[in-house]
């Protein structure tokens, strides 16, 4: 990847702030992250401070790539060098049996470390740089909506995250598909843009949801990606109806819809594309969020296989939407 001069300059000051154990902001195609050396203890727990995050919701380590996996696992099976050479750069987190040194703060305390290779070149570039891998969850407060823009993590922390890559919008938009390769059965721990269909297609059938045995992992909350204010999801016609009814009531609403805007309604449309619509949901609902209305009313996306991702991170918002404080649920 070729650099501009002031790009070269902010890459160095970010490879220099992770070396002195600070948080910075980190593109990927999938999110913003808060970026930090996963081998320092110190600079990791700066990003559960600066989130808000619970100590024991275990963390994900970004690699430049799967020749760096034995440094972070242990009992790796060839089923995970096999979708490293599919997915790898992509969106694909694989939960494998951590080294020793690996921080437990980083696990969350458990034997398991979750570790992916973003497919974001300005991300590669800082990773090959550092030569190291960095505990990097979305650059956001605990349990609201992730960013996909660096104005976002500008907004959500300031001066408190002095140093943030700008890499464009995110090109996917919501977070990895995780996958537990930790025991004998895989299983889809998170669903993202990489299906479980895709992955099957490579490594045969694997389970589907966590069981008791499974590690716990990033996203997997019953309440998270949620805005400040309160939130509905609707079908499209009801949703017309209870926007009017709210609006006799004296209250302000916004609506998220599919394709396009109805005459009338307050908000904003996404495409009816599984894959724009992704990459688009975020900043639309954090741009819904800051017109502080009373109720966001969403539209009901499709039931498919294809928008399970989406479908996962907007029943997560329902659940937090419009609760004040996500760290203590």
């Amino acid at each position: 990847m070729k650099l501009n001069s002031a790009d070269a300059e902010l890459l160095s000051q970010a490879v220099h702030a992770l070396q002195h154990g600070d948080v910075i902001g980190l593109p990927t195609e999938t999110v913003y992250g808060l970026a930090a050396d996963a081998m320092n203890v110190v600079a990791v727990r700066k990003i559960f401070a600066l989130k808000g995050r619970p100590v024991d919701h275990p963390l994900i380590v970004h690699i430049a790539d799967s020749s760096q996996l034995s440094r972070w696992a242990i009992d790796i099976p060839e089923e995970a060098y096999v979708l490293a050479q599919h997915f790898w750069p992509g969106p694909l987190t694989m939960i494998l049996r951590k080294q020793a040194m690996v921080p437990d703060e980083v696990t969350g305390g458990q034997d398991t470390v979750g570790v992916r290779c973003p497919a974001h070149p300005l991300a590669l570039v800082l990773l090959q740089q550092f030569n190291g891998g960095v505990a990097a969850p979305s650059a956001n407060r605990f349990g609201r909506i992730s960013p996909t823009s660096a104005q976002h993590v500008r907004d959500e922390f300031g001066d408190a995250v002095p140093v943030v890559l700008d890499g464009g919008e995110c090109e996917v938009g919501i977070e990895s598909t995780i996958i537990d390769l930790s025991s004998k059965q895989p299983r889809l721990l998170r669903p993202g843009m990489i299906s479980q269909d895709d992955i099957e297609a490579v490594i045969g059938p694997i389970g589907s949801n966590a069981d008791r045995q499974s590690p716990r992992v990033s996203g997997s909350l019953a309440a998270h990606y949620a805005p400040r204010t309160p939130m509905q999801m609707l079908p499209r016609h009801e949703l017309m109806l209870e926007y009017l009814r709210r609006k006799q009531e004296g209250m302000r609403c916004e609506v998220l819809c599919l394709d396009e805007l109805p005459d009338g309604l307050n908000g904003l449309s996404l495409s009816n594309d599984h894959h724009a619509y992704a990459h688009g949901l975020y900043a639309a609902m954090r741009e819904l969020d800051a017109r502080h209305a009373d109720l966001l009313l969403i539209e009901q996306i499709p039931q498919t296989s294809d928008w399970l991702a989406v479908n996962d991170r907007l029943g997560r918002a329902l659940v937090g939407a419009g609760v004040e404080d996500l760290e203590s649920t």
